[in-house]
Order: structure tokens, then sequence, then C-alpha cells
């Protein structure tokens, strides 16, 4: 399916967050999906993810994570110096400002349509977790999730984990086994907890790296990419629908 791209401006409190948008060109309402990228924020390679998504019948938002410290489109490299400063940036921004941009991005979802899902990567993955805590998410798909197991997200520490509970939708869990984010004792302590919460979940392990899904680097897997994102779709084609 053909889509559409445009960049708006969401706001939020006194600020605005820049978010890329991408929907099927076809006239009609569609169910709408947050997409939170990795720390380089809106790269290409996370925006042909998104438009991949949303030609599956899907509207879907990318914000930019770093809008409070960043200038709008700052894109950073993949490299080490783009690394440092996305980590660097994070750690500038309290969970409760996440989470304050987080309801935004639903808020303006929620206005266009009912149905709303949430997905992200790597620290995105950690704040579409957040998300799943509105009662307004009806799915979220997280793709190796950073930071869960041990709270690291920003500036303090945060309690996503320990809140599992809070979530009443259906969860899809993505991790690669050489996650060096999330080694098998981290994807334990997220398994368990979410298990002792008694949550719904869907939980998906591929023979990849950390990132396995971005389409540009050493660690990409193109078969390991497809596959996860056939379960993705499938996944918010029933939840979503």
């Amino acid at each position: 399916m053909v889509v559409t791209r445009e960049f708006v401006d969401i706001p939020v409190a006194e600020r605005s967050m820049r978010t890329f948008v991408t929907a099927p060109k076809p006239e009609g309402r569609w169910p709408g999906v947050v997409f939170y990228t990795d720390i380089f924020q809106l790269t290409e390679s996370s925006l042909r993810w998104a438009v991949r998504l949303a030609s599956y019948g899907f509207l879907v938002a990318v914000p930019e994570i770093y809008h409070r410290v960043e200038p709008p489109d700052t894109v950073l490299a993949f490299d080490d110096e783009g690394k440092a400063r996305g980590q660097a940036d994070a750690e500038a921004i309290t969970t409760a400002e996440f989470d304050e941009d987080i309801r935004a991005a639903v808020d303006w979802l929620a206005a266009r349509d009912a149905r709303v899902g949430a997905t992200g990567h790597c620290t995105g993955g950690h704040l579409a977790f957040r998300a799943a805590f509105d009662t307004r998410v009806a799915g979220t798909a997280l793709w190796y999730p950073t930071g869960l197991h041990d709270g690291k997200l920003g500036k303090d520490t945060s309690d996503a984990l320990q809140r599992a509970a809070d979530i009443q939708h259906e969860l899809l869990l993505i991790f690669g086994t050489r996650d060096p984010h999330t080694p098998p004792p981290g994807r334990a302590t997220v398994k368990d907890a979410l298990d002792a919460a008694g949550s719904r979940y869907q939980w998906h392990e591929y023979e990849a790296e950390h990132a396995f899904g971005r389409d540009v680097g050493p660690r990409h897997d193109p078969e390991a990419t497809d596959r996860a994102f056939a379960e993705t779709v499938t996944f918010f084609k029933r939840v979503l629908r």
C-alpha cells in the first residue's frame, strides 16, 4: 500500500514535539501506532521501518524522543559520538518528562482513531512499555527494549517493570539472544516480572544481536527482522482491529 509522509508538531505543555507521521494514502480511519525510536532519533532507518509498518494499514507517529534537549530535526549518527550524545540526552530527561511526552503522542493519535498501539526499539522499547500504562493503548510491541530489567532509562530510575500489573492489554516482546544490553539474566528478570504480574504476552527470541532490526550496520539480520516484523504486523492487526 502506498503511504503518505509528513512532519507535524505535537504540543507538549509549552513545547512542541516534532513527529514524523506516515499513513496509508487511501482515505479512511486507520488504527494508530506510536513508534519510539532508538537513541539516534529519526534516522532514515527508523523512518523506513515506520513507513513499512504504515503500508500494512496503520497511522504511525514517530516522535523525537529528545525534543526537550535537542533542536528540532536533530538526527544522531550511528557512531561513537552519536551514541555518547544520545545517551547523554537520555540522562538529561526525567521519567516524568518522558511520560508527559508519551501522553501527548497518545492524545494526538487517540483524537484520530479509537484504537491505539505502541511500539519501540531499544530505548524506544522501554518508552513503549511505559506507554502501555495508558488504558487507551490496546497493544504494545517491544523490540529489544533496554533498561527494563534494571530500571535504566533517563535522569532517574524507571519503575516500568514494577508497574507491569498496570498494563491491561497484551504485549509482544522481541529479543536477540546475543543482546548484551539485555543478557539472559536480564531477560529472565523481565519475564519473571511479567509472570508475577499476570501479564498477557508473547515472547520471541531470535538468534541475533541487539538492534538486529536496524537495516544499516553489521548487526542487521534481514531474516530475523522479517520474521519479527511479520509477528508485529499480525499482532497489531489483531489487537487494533
